[in-house]
């Protein structure tokens, strides 16, 4: 018996299809609307314990002095040029500068001050409360070479102020932070303070070319004493305020990781000859081939296999329409914020490991055609691959034996801390951001430059990377650039913000979930 397919049956079936694709459209439409009016992963905990027992305020007597006492740190040019090369003698000026205007840190008898590798400060500040894990601040005192000839609307060490911003090297990277710590443990020994957990600040002078003097051999003596960290908090990311398109409002990122870093050496090496009679291909033009692969074929997008999905959901609520609902349907619209994050430099860090030719050297004579050329890469490797994967990736890029490739150095992107609801020194540092700044989100993220808290990895699992630092549009050419600047009243809050950390780090116990 046969079966008659009418026209009329096929329509109906047709129907049937379009009926159901238009309804799994509007689930799919309801569902995404539902979430982006519901969705919200930054929890608030609920009744804190108060640990507050000094309350932060600054007289304005205290207020010139703290500037001033920055403009003088700034003012000492603590260059690191090279790890055989820094200048000494200003470290050891700005030893003595700690020593005088923080005369209550270095005299305490509760403050334990040692010089470690000779330039670089531990304190240990014990607590009532042995039994407390303690936790560690850290921060640098060495900056990056500076040239006023480069552009500087001030000269790099000078610590001018202009407009309500103080000009200098070491404003934003790290002096700011150095100078706050102790300026804030200095006001808190003022008035009387004990803490109840112990702590350690550890202040390396080397932090530029790698902390190797510093912040390892620091390591090495908390760890010969049997100390582990509760948390460790250094420099890294800021408050970000009108650099992200949709956000409303300033959003402050707390690094929750850094990315791994690979330098490598590619050289090639030819017969020499007169430049009359070139061959087909020099070894310049082999190695810039090689050197043009690496950069059109660039490391896989990996979006969402770290850390850089959570730092969109957890400020998902406070982005306006549409980008609301891109953030809080990222399991739908992953692929379209990853495409807009790489197409620029500063946010395609983020979601990849990125590639930077950033030396070619070749020729001896304008006549001469080089027998040699060389070139280096470096990489910041993405928080979802390592050191090994993006090496063998890198030569399979090259696929020339003609070109040589060599690793230098690198590691691998550091482990990511956790920020779950019951981790205590994230949500102590973000209970201090709303202490000192109610009107900030925050948010984890990750570093995509490298800080030497990474030697630390042996002695807690918990490092984060934030400074209250304000980050505006166009801030990020300052960092290592031209101009670097930290406004007066920025200051003032991040030595409030230390102030704060130290008293709120007292609190035994996490606060369950807001109900």
């Amino acid at each position: 018996m046969k079966t008659k397919i009418t026209k009329k049956t096929i329509l109906k079936f047709f129907g049937i299809l379009l009926l159901i694709l238009v309804l799994s459209v509007l689930i799919l439409f309801a569902v995404v609307i539902g979430r982006t009016f519901t969705f919200k992963v930054n929890t608030e905990l609920g009744q804190w314990e108060n640990a507050t027992t000094i309350y932060p305020s600054l007289s304005p007597e205290q207020k010139k002095q703290l500037l001033e006492n920055l403009k003088v740190a700034v003012q000492i040019p603590t260059v690191s040029f090279s790890e055989s090369k820094q200048n000494t003698t200003a470290l050891q000026e700005f030893d003595l500068l700690l020593r005088r205007v923080f005369p209550k840190v270095f005299s305490s008898s509760l403050v334990q001050h040692e010089m470690v590798g000779n330039y670089s400060h531990l304190l240990t500040v014990p607590g009532s409360e042995a039994d407390l894990e303690p936790y560690m601040l850290l921060a640098h005192i060495d900056v990056v070479p500076a040239d006023e000839a480069d552009g500087w609307d001030a000269p790099p060490f000078s610590a001018q102020e202009l407009n309500g911003f103080i000009y200098g090297r070491g404003t934003i990277d790290n002096k700011q932070s150095v100078m706050g710590i102790l300026q804030a443990l200095e006001y808190l020994l003022e008035r009387g303070y004990t803490p109840r957990r112990s702590f350690y600040i550890g202040l390396g002078h080397d932090e530029e070319v790698s902390g190797s003097q510093g912040a390892v051999n620091i390591v090495k003596l908390l760890k010969s004493r049997g100390v582990k960290l509760l948390y460790v908090l250094d420099e890294g990311l800021t408050i970000m305020d009108g650099v992200v398109d949709g956000l409303i409002g300033p959003g402050a990122l707390i690094g929750v990781s850094e990315k791994g870093q690979a330098t490598v050496k590619l050289s090639v090496s030819t017969p020499p000859g007169h430049s009359s009679m070139p061959p087909r291909e020099s070894s310049i033009g082999i190695l810039a081939s090689a050197v043009a692969r690496l950069e059109k074929n660039r490391m896989p997008n990996l979006f969402g296999h770290g850390p850089e999905r959570a730092t969109f959901e957890h400020l998902a609520h406070k982005f306006g329409w549409p980008y609301r609902m891109v953030m809080s349907n990222l399991w739908l619209f992953s692929s379209l914020l990853s495409g807009v994050l790489e197409g620029q430099p500063d946010t395609n860090a983020f979601v990849r490991t990125t590639t930077a030719v950033t030396m070619f050297n070749s020729g001896v004579k304008i006549n001469v055609m080089p027998a040699y050329a060389e070139a280096f890469v470096n990489f910041r490797i993405h928080s979802s691959q390592t050191l090994q994967e993006v090496l063998k990736l890198i030569e399979s890029t090259v696929s020339d034996e003609r070109v040589k490739v060599e690793f230098v150095s690198g590691f691998d992107p550091l482990p990511i801390s956790s920020y779950d609801e019951d981790t205590f020194g994230y949500q102590i540092i973000k209970k201090t951001v709303h202490d000192i700044f109610p009107e900030v989100t925050v948010s984890p993220g990750v570093c995509v430059g490298n800080t030497d808290s990474r030697h630390y990895t042996e002695l807690s699992p918990d490092i984060y990377r934030f400074v209250p630092s304000w980050y505006k549009p166009g801030d990020s050419a300052r960092f290592h650039g031209v101009n670097e600047r930290i406004s007066i009243q920025n200051y003032e809050e991040i030595v409030l913000f230390y102030f704060q950390l130290m008293q709120n780090s007292d609190i035994i116990n996490l606060p369950g979930p807001r109900i």
